[in-house]
């Protein structure tokens, strides 16, 4: 028996899902669009860019500029997120984690949180109102599985 929420919100998951790529697709592609141009506060909150092809910096704030772009806007948002989800985690283990055990410990809280939020999205898909239903239909989306039919008698 489904209760009036139930099915509130079995109804709202693909636009909860969408509302989440999106915010979390924009924050992403802030910190791309900081370190690269020198925007909103600069690299690391210190203005100015990080110096044109200088590993890792300029190579990840490639991938949040145009990982969050491609994730905000739902285009080729899995394999997006994936990398997105990799970069993180490269981040973390890279300069984080040898500081401090936990997240919190070493300064590592956005890496981790960035990291399972895109990761989140690359198993659930892009939710509603992602631009690869509008170029590619549902292809990319799950079938929902259809009921079992008797095979019928001849």
């Amino acid at each position: 028996m489904s209760t009036p929420l139930t099915s509130f919100t079995q109804r709202s998951t693909p636009h909860a899902l969408a509302l989440f790529r999106i915010v979390i697709g924009l924050l992403f592609a802030c910190h791309g669009a900081s370190s690269l141009f020198g925007v909103l506060g600069g690299a690391m909150g210190q203005g100015g860019t990080v110096p044109t092809g200088s590993w890792p910096g300029w190579y990840a704030a490639v991938i949040q500029l145009a990982g969050g772009l491609l994730v905000m806007f739902g285009l080729g948002t899995r394999a997006a997120a994936f990398i997105s989800s990799g970069s993180m985690a490269y981040a973390y283990f890279s300069t984080h984690q040898g500081s401090g055990l936990f997240p919190i410990q070493n300064g590592g809280e956005p890496s981790a949180l960035y990291c399972w939020a895109f990761l989140l999205i690359f198993f659930t898909g892009p939710g509603a109102w992602a631009l690869d239903r509008v170029f590619f239909g549902d292809r990319g989306t799950e079938a929902t599985p259809t009921a079992q039919r008797e095979p019928s008698a001849a």
